[in-house]
């Protein structure tokens, strides 16, 4: 699927993003869908759900901050969400259908909750803040020392500066693995390539892969006594329809009852879950999208 490539003002710069097309809203189309990715990847991530969405509503996916082409960095631990209501504005959308997907699941949980954007609904896709504010503080805290940076760094070469022959021998090798891999299994190789292409740009006469260790320990140290926070409570701030995705493999699955929890009693929420695991936009997009339309 061929998308084009545009950026959107915000604030104190850009965001890049796909623009996957479709209908514009009225008779007979869905409200247009915000497509927000997970922490490591981009707006590329989101390409074969864009293609199962586009006859029915505009699809358009975003590269965070930090993240893919997007040229601007997080100083702050609350920017790379607070984002997505400029998005939203400079994309001329009032009531648009969120759609993120693990770290993007909490921004645009976040950006609802803060009132900044009044979505049609939200669809949360293993993305979700289950702790209390106090066990949430303490986690926040390990991710953003240096023992999880390093970890970090390790596993997936966040902030690495590779030269070019490098950086194409780490994609080629990553596309060859995919099938293996427990976070790429099921996903279509073509999508990875585009995925990890994606993931770096330029730097002098290197390539970094983005997003660097130093933004992910930004982006996990928010205020402890912020309004909005990556803890259970947050939920309480929601009154749009909210659908969540949980996968049997996924990270949250051994604590399906918790997440249960938060629709039970509530008829504007409703839990779906299904067999694939943590990366369900690319192991799974039809059967995600197919969520998403039912949302429409």
């Amino acid at each position: 699927m061929t998308a084009q490539e545009i950026e959107l003002p915000i604030a104190d710069g850009t965001l890049t993003a796909l623009d996957f097309g479709g209908p514009a809203p009225g008779p007979g189309s869905g409200p247009p869908v915000l497509l927000v990715h997970g922490s490591g990847h981009n707006a590329a991530a989101w390409t074969d759900v864009a293609t199962h969405l586009t006859e029915r509503c505009r699809a358009v996916a975003v590269d965070l901050r930090g993240h893919g082409r997007s040229p601007l960095e997080s100083d702050r631990a609350e920017q790379y969400w607070r984002d997505l209501a400029a998005a939203t504005r400079a994309l001329g959308w009032d009531n648009p259908l969120l759609v993120g997907h693990s770290m993007g699941g909490y921004a645009v949980t976040a950006v609802t909750a803060a009132g900044l954007v009044d979505p049609a609904a939200v669809c949360i896709v293993d993305g979700l803040v289950l702790d209390d504010r106090e066990t949430a503080v303490a986690q926040q805290a390990y991710w953003s020392s240096p023992e999880a940076l390093e970890q970090i760094r390790t596993r997936f070469g966040y902030g690495w500066s590779a030269t070019g022959d490098e950086m194409r021998a780490y994609i080629d090798r990553s596309v060859r693995e995919a099938p293996e891999d427990w976070l790429n299994r099921g996903s279509r190789p073509d999508l990875v390539l585009a995925l990890l292409e994606r993931s770096f740009t330029r730097s002098g006469e290197r390539w970094l892969r983005r997003p660097t260790a130093a933004q992910i320990g930004v982006i996990s140290s928010p205020a402890p006594d912020a309004a909005v926070y990556p803890s259970v409570d947050v939920y309480d701030r929601l009154t749009c329809p909210v659908t969540i995705v949980l996968p049997d493999e996924g990270f949250y699955a051994d604590r399906r009852d918790e997440v249960r929890a938060l629709v039970e009693g509530r008829p504007e929420r409703s839990l779906v879950e299904m067999h694939t695991h943590h990366n369900v936009p690319m192991a799974a997009p039809q059967e995600l999208a197919g969520i998403v339309l039912d949302m429409l």
